[in-house]
């Protein structure tokens, strides 16, 4: 049997980057689902059939997901753990089928899992719970190792319903447990879970609970733990081998299992893997896991920490390493995904994270290095992490064979004699190729080079690796950008995007500035805002539907948004399709939530005012075909609208969803502050009334208290500063928000707390005032009430200095206006009303009029007529319907309109001789309502009017009371009734004894007769019969005894009296002091709020008071009818500014705004919770950077002990040869002297260090892309060859390549294959040999045996490989630049210099762009390659420019085809056009061609382009250099 280390070597791999091809049906794209994070969502889908989804569920998987079952039994001649006979796939006879051990043809035979093994729905998947563990279900599936990477992905994305990730996180390390520091295992679990749970990621391992995947289990574990509901689930997915899982019978369902063996008994033969499964066949029972470590043997148990697992199947039993192809492909498949969130589309990145690890580890590093994956090594983990980690910032010439095998001797003590030399080697030449890729290697070191968190240490990998890529400028950082957004790490972004390395531009960002809002990431929208985005230029037409377009389903606006497009789809008849969303719709909802007071924010647009996008705007994708949010901001200047007022719009798309920081942040940039908050406030209220979950209500409630709070705040330190600056600031009509002023918005909103502010009441007394001095008394103002010539001896002040005594008219004018003497005249006509009144209806109320009637009739038509005004006063244009609702929706006015009806309906009967004295009831009711208006009228006393307030609170409790109330007394009353009347047919009587004695009890008339005492026959009728007597109660036989019970209706009476006079009385007490309590706080600011209904009715009113008011409504009358004078609001309450005082009103305002803001910045710092936050950060940094000291302190002992030995034993040396030196002749020569060490190397040796990889990497002197162990599209590895051995001389004695020749469809124009020496007998070698030339540019080769040796070393395969001729291979690469120009002709620079473009060209399925060069077919001038885009007529132009162009290189190229006995050298020659008018160049760009017929035949279709030559250009590595070379030559920039 093999041993268990050798069986446990493939899972140690745990990264699986291998190399294997995709199968072609990975190449299907899964789309990607768009889900909601907003629990209101979740919580809908939650509604939806659990059954009919898990019936879907357990139908799709067998249909789709296979898994592999063996069908021969083949006996192995190995036994079982338990000692029992195996077929060679590792299971039992007791473990396969029937049918597979029944005696057949191909019993016997060798085992071929090819054959042997056949596909068949899978019978494992569905939830699992782990027994005895608190966990929540995971899930599982058990799938075929042939399944396709989109099968699996649809089914982790779509069924079971995961999010697509931002980051994929793939751990690989160690299988077998081992032990890790305390502090570096604390600071790797709340990493990676840190950067997994920020970033929205995905971490996949092996899935066993051991190892490295143990540790990543107890990471997720310990969050969960540690961590609320609201944080969301790490997802955590293994990805382990079927057959090597214990207690894996657990995980079959039973009724597939035993359905599915049943039928395969019968048809095996015949299944091939097509079967379905029956409806009946159900998976997800859910399986019940037992963790079994002691009694698992060889195979290992589940990780009970991982919340999914995809269980690999080849139809083996105890092999491992199954699952690390399927891995490879299904980690590379989501890879090449793309993340759609917020309008921005991103490839999900994915990176490694390596903790200890064998053999196995470094295969999986190195090909996760060699497919560009960046690679994070945690050092002090063990083993293959410290190996590489204590290397890797070595050049890679000091990596040599004796350094690694020193390195493994330390770290793998155990297992260190297994190590032959090969294996060395081979480990040698994988380390130097992972450390020369540093773009892609970071290593974690606990305390040093300032690393504090593995999350920091990963997403640096990640942008260190982006920033690698061979991108423009622009574009590499724009793809970090996406990437920190993505994974919403602004600290990132802050730490490692926005630096000095590179300048954005405002308009670069604001595609990300859309994502940002979109995802609501608030700390992104304040880090682009502070790096230049400026709203004005972000926010256009275009982007505000492209943000309500985006709104979240469960969003209430969105809902709301939707109605709105549906009446209008309604309305519109003859449209055949759906309404597009427009901001007018957006308009409609907004006015419903601001109130009519506003006008429409968002007009409804002529179409040919701006343009309109013509696509829809659902799925808005960067990186994909169609409208793109970044084309939203490439458009022209001329076709781009901008919003009115941008913060604004920002602001109410915001607060529409409830975001309160990002609403926070957008409200701090406004101008506009005070009413923006206003308008938020009410905004957020009107949404609270009609959301249905209560907490998104209640967060909706604190919002709005909170911009209520900032509205106040700023309002204070404006009027703080300047109070008649700040009482404009209310009333200045506001254009942004719908030409409303602050206080409409404020009243709107029902801010209380806002109105009753100091200074606003100020404003408000001074409105009431009108032009009079606020420190007149009242009695003044009566007396010059009754007397108005005292108005001009100066007994009232006014605070204008033109209104002196001497103006007459102006100050009676002034007098009579001002609402305070309106409001005091109408009070004492309307006591004269009242007393006029009551005179006639008490005594001078005839049958035929009175003159005090008819004049009441007068003063009542006045009335109506100044209640019609009222109505149809509409100084804003809201529409008499509107009008009328705000109207009506005031109780005093309800009650004014319900007095004058029933006036109306009372002079009516009164008018009619017969109806004369209902109608003298009808109008005494009335006078009753008309004397109840009289409290409105106190309301502005500043005594009475809270008190009036607490009044109306208190009604409510009343009723509320009586219901209460009405219980007992109708219980009590139909029980007494009954018990002592018998048969009372009278109704009015029944409603006397049942409610109105009842009523009465409770407040102490109680019945004479309850008792029988005070019983007398006198005072009752026996039979009902007197209408003015109550029925007598039950009595005997003679009529003079009651006969009923008077101990029950005594106990009755108690009880009644005990609950009704007690109990409910003095809870009717307690609920009034209880709403006194609680209006008392309060009161004064509902007065307030109050206060100013009644200031502007008064404000607006008709000076004189009823009846004289008929005359100021004729005036009226004449204006609005004849002259058609539109009614206007007083500028004292409503002031339309100009524009140059607007903005200086605004700017003032904007200014102390931001003091409001650094104010509740100061306060909040100084709260004791705050400084005491502080105070621990301080310290936690303390105490870290003491750590880190201490680490850095020894690490720089270290280095300088070593220096000072070095210094030491150069010292030593230098004096034993001037000791020598004396005594052989007494002077030396200055040549041999030694010298010491500068002291400088001493203090720096990182920059030493630094300077010498610079100096030696990449070429590193050796060629490099020829040694890649996996040469190109061949499935064939070279010998590993370290840097140390490349050149022939060095003795390598082990060296044995392989050999590797493909062979040509052109056999004529390449050499033979050479595994026979015969036919390479005829080659000539370092001659031109026949149309061949096989010299080289670096003078002669070795022929070893009849083949060429590489000049430049050992390459790892032996033969010509892919290339034609053994020996040198000649190319010529023509370099074809023009200099780069601006639309305006001039030449660009960067840097100073002139920058460069370069004719590149590419295939469809390539990644990178060439040089228009190669091979050349024999006795050719131009390559084969430049004739395919190069038109057949300028072949010999072009070969002209060739002979005069300027050879910029000749010599061997590094390419990865290169052998030991084949290479390929090229010349490179420059083809420079100085002119942007050359008459060659445009010969040569009307001359160029991307279609080419043979190549489209053949799929081999090329395309053409010029490029900036840029160190950054997509090209491959050695034409770069030919590049950098062209660039140095003309001094151009590179």
């Amino acid at each position: 049997m093999e041993s268990l280390d050798r069986r446990r070597t493939g899972a140690e791999q745990e990264e699986g980057f291998g190399m294997e091809a995709r199968r072609a049906t990975d190449l299907g794209m899964v789309p990607n689902l768009r889900r909601s994070n907003s629990s209101l969502s979740k919580s809908r889908r939650l509604l939806c059939p659990f059954i009919e989804k898990q019936e879907n569920l357990s139908s799709w998987i067998p249909e789709n997901i296979k898994k592999k079952e063996c069908v021969y039994f083949v006996e192995s001649s190995k036994l079982s753990d338990a000692g029992k006979v195996v077929c060679e796939c590792g299971y039992t006879r007791e473990q396969h089928l029937e049918a597979a051990i029944k005696p057949h043809t191909c019993q016997g035979k060798e085992w071929d899992p090819k054959k042997h093994v056949h596909e068949m729905p899978t019978d494992a998947f569905g939830d699992i719970v782990f027994t005895g563990l608190s966990q929540k279900a995971g899930k599982y599936v058990r799938v075929s190792q042939d399944t396709p990477s989109s099968v699996i992905y649809q089914l982790m994305t779509q069924h079971w319903g995961l999010d697509v990730p931002n980051l994929l996180i793939s751990v690989t390390g160690g299988a077998k447990n081992f032990n890790m520091k305390l502090r570096l295992k604390s600071i790797f679990r709340r990493g990676l879970v840190k950067v997994a749970q920020t970033t929205g990621a995905w971490i996949i391992t092996g899935g066993s609970h051991t190892g490295v995947m143990k540790q990543v289990g107890e990471a997720v574990r310990d969050f969960s733990l540690s961590s609320s509901c609201k944080e969301g689930e790490v997802i955590t997915i293994g990805v382990a081998t079927w057959g090597t899982i214990h207690n894996r019978e657990g995980l079959v369902h039973p009724t597939v299992g035993v359905h599915l063996k049943s039928r395969l008994d019968k048809k095996w033969a015949t299944r091939k893997g097509s079967d379905r499964l029956e409806p009946h066949s159900q998976g997800g029972f859910p399986a019940e896991y037992m963790l079994d470590e002691e009694g698992q043997g060889n195979l290992t148990c589940l990780d009970p920490n991982h919340s999914h697992f995809i269980l690999v199947d080849d139809g083996t039993h105890g092999q491992y390493g199954v699952e690390i192809p399927l891995r490879t492909k299904l980690e590379k498949f989501i890879s090449e995904q793309t993340k759609e969130r917020g309008g921005v589309a991103i490839k999900i990145p994915i990176v490694c994270v390596v903790l200890e690890g064998g053999p196995g580890t470094l295969h999986t590093i190195y090909n996760a290095i060699t497919n560009g994956t960046p690679c994070v090594i945690v050092e002090g983990s063990g083993r293959v992490a410290d190996v590489i980690a204590q290397v890797a910032a070595l050049p890679v010439s000091e990596i040599t064979i004796s350094l690694i095998q020193q390195k493994l001797s330390m770290f793998f003590q155990e297992m260190f004699e297994t190590f032959t030399e090969n294996r060395i080697v081979e480990w040698t030449k994988k380390i130097q190729d992972i450390v020369r890729r540093r773009q892609l290697l970071t290593v974690f070191r606990e305390g040093k080079d300032g690393q504090q968190d593995v999350d920091v240490a990963i997403l640096q990998a990640l942008l260190k690796a982006s920033r690698s890529q061979d991108q423009s400028g622009h574009e590499n950082w724009d793809h970090q950008l996406k990437l920190a957004v993505a994974w919403n790490r602004v600290d990132i972004a802050r730490s490692e995007i926005f630096t000095d390395e590179w300048q954005w531009k405002p308009a670069d960002l604001h595609p990300m500035m859309t994502a940002a809002l979109i995802s609501n990431k608030p700390e992104f929208v304040r880090l682009f805002l502070e790096n230049g985005v400026r709203l004005k230029e972000f926010v256009t037409w275009d982007t505000l539907l492209c943000l309500y377009e985006n709104l979240e389903p469960s969003c209430l606006f969105h809902s709301k948004l939707q109605k709105v497009l549906a009446e209008e789809h309604e309305r519109v008849a003859y449209a055949s399709a759906a309404p597009r969303l427009h901001m007018h719709h957006v308009a409609q909802v907004l006015r419903e939530l601001l109130g009519d007071s506003t006008q429409l924010l968002y007009p409804r647009p002529r179409y040919s005012d701006r343009p309109r996008l013509s696509l829809p705007m659902a799925h808005i994708k960067l990186n994909v075909q169609g409208v793109s949010l970044r084309s939203l901001y490439k458009r022209s200047t001329d076709h781009v609208t901008f919003t009115i007022d941008p913060v604004r719009d920002l602001l109410i798309w915001a607060i529409i969803q409830n975001r309160q920081e990002l609403a926070g942040i957008i409200w701090a940039q406004s101008q506009d502050c005070i009413a923006a908050a206003l308008a938020c406030s009410k905004i957020l209220k009107e949404l609270s009334k009609e959301e249905e979950d209560t907490d998104s209500s209640e967060e909706m409630l604190a919002l709005a208290d909170e911009f209520e709070h900032r509205a106040i705040g700023v309002f204070t330190e404006c009027y703080r500063k300047d109070e008649e600056r700040a009482q404009k600031l209310l009333v200045r009509v506001s254009e942004a928000w719908g030409k409303a002023t602050c206080l409409q918005l404020a009243l709107e909103a029902k801010d209380m707390k806002f109105v009753s502010h100091g200074g606003i009441q100020a404003f408000l007394t001074k409105v009431w005032w009108g032009q009079l001095c606020v420190d007149n008394s009242l009695w003044q103002i009566i007396l010059c009430m009754l007397a108005f010539p005292l108005l001009f001896t100066g007994l009232i002040s006014f605070r204008e200095k033109r209104l002196q005594p001497l103006c007459r008219p102006a100050r009676v004018r002034a007098f009579f206006n001002a609402p305070v003497v309106i409001f005091h005249l109408n009070i004492l006509s309307y006591f004269a009303f009242l007393c006029l009144f009551a005179y006639v209806l008490m005594v001078d109320f005839q049958p035929s009029p009175s003159w005090c009637e008819y004049l009441i009739y007068l003063w009542l038509f006045s009335l109506v007529c100044e209640e019609t005004r009222q109505l149809f006063y509409d100084p804003d244009g809201c529409g008499l319907k509107k009008m009328a609702s705000l109207y009506f929706s005031d109780f005093w006015n309800k009650l004014d309109v319900g007095a004058i009806l029933l006036f109306i309906v009372g002079l009516t009967c009164r008018l009619i001789p017969v109806t004369l004295y209902p109608g003298r009831i009808i109008l005494s009711l009335d006078f009753i309502m008309f004397c109840l208006r009289l409290m409105h009228i106190f309301t502005i006393s500043k005594t009475l009017g809270p008190k009036i307030i607490i009044v109306k609170r208190m009604m409510k409790d009343v009723f509320f009371f009586l219901f209460l109330l009405a219980v007992w007394v109708v219980s009590f009353g139909v029980a007494k009734q009954a018990i002592l009347i018998h048969n009372e047919s009278r109704v009015d009587w029944i409603f006397r004894g049942v409610v109105y004695h009842s009523y009465l009890t409770i407040f102490g008339q109680i019945p004479t007769y309850i008792d029988g005492v005070n019983f007398s026959m006198d005072q009752c009728s026996p039979n009902g019969t007197d209408p003015y007597k109550p029925k007598c109660p039950e009595s005997d036989w003679t009529g003079q005894t009651p006969a009923f019970p008077e101990w029950l209706t005594v106990t009755l009476l108690c009880l009644y009296l005990l609950f009704a006079n007690i109990l409910l009385l003095n809870l009717l007490i307690a609920m009034f002091n209880y709403t006194f309590q609680e209006v008392q706080e309060h009161t004064d600011q509902i007065w307030k709020f109050q206060r100013h209904d009644l200031i502007e009715e008064y404000h607006g009113r008709p000076p004189a008071p009823p009846p004289f008011i008929l005359l100021s409504h004729l005036q009226l009358l004449i204006k609005r009818i004849v002259l058609k004078i539109p009614a206007k609001r007083h500028k004292q309450l409503k002031n339309k500014l100009e524009k140059n005082e607007e903005a200086a009103l605004l700017s003032w305002e904007l200014y102390l705004k931001e003091n409001y803001l650094q104010n509740q910045q100061y306060q909040h710092k100084q709260r004791p919770e705050q400084k005491i936050h502080d105070i621990s950060e301080k310290v936690d940094t303390m105490v870290g950077l003491l750590d880190m000291d201490r680490v850095k302190r020894s690490g720089s002992v270290e280095q300088r002990l070593v220096s000072l030995e070095e210094q030491v034993a150069q010292t030593a040396r230098a004096l034993h040869w001037i000791v020598t030196t004396l005594k052989d002749s007494g002077l030396g020569s200055e040549a041999g002297v030694l010298t010491l060490a500068s002291q400088r190397a001493f203090d720096e040796p990182d920059a030493e260090l630094s300077i010498r990889r610079k100096a030696e990497e990449p070429g590193d002197g050796y060629h490099v892309n020829a040694r890649h162990l996996l040469y190109p599209n061949a499935r064939i590895m070279r010998f590993p060859v370290p840097n140390e051995k490349v050149p022939w001389e060095a003795e390598f004695l082990i060296y044995d390549p392989p050999f590797y020749t493909a062979e040509k469809k052109d056999m004529a124009l390449t050499d033979p294959v050479g595994d026979m020496a015969e036919p390479l007998s005829k080659i000539s070698y370092n001659i031109v040999d026949g149309p061949t030339d096989r010299r080289s540019f670096h003078g002669a080769y070795v022929v070893q045996y009849g083949l060429p040796l590489n000049p430049m070393g050992r390459t790892g395969l032996r033969g010509r490989g892919s290339l034609s001729w053994f020996g040198p291979n000649h190319t010529l690469q023509p370099v074809v630049t023009r200099w780069k120009r601006n639309q305006g002709g001039a030449i660009c620079r960067k840097s100073v210099r002139k920058m460069l473009e370069v004719l590149v060209m590419k295939l469809p399925h390539s990644e990178h762009w060439a040089l228009p060069g190669g091979s050349r077919e024999p006795g050719e001038m131009l390559p084969r390659k430049l004739k395919r885009v190069l038109r057949q007529e300028f072949w010999v132009p072009f070969e002209t420019l060739l002979v005069q162009g300027t050879e910029v290189y000749k010599g061997y190229v590094d390419d990865p085809r290169n052998t030991d006995n084949a290479w390929i050298e090229t010349v490179a020659v420059s083809i420079h056009f100085q002119g942007q008018n050359d008459v060659e160049l445009k010969r040569l760009e009307e001359n160029l061609h991307t279609h080419d017929p043979k190549a489209s035949s053949c799929g081999l279709q090329m395309s053409t382009e010029w490029q900036v030559v840029d160190r950054r250009i997509p090209v491959y590595a050695n034409h770069k250099t030919i590049l950098q070379k062209v660039a140095t030559l003309f001094g151009a920039h590179f």
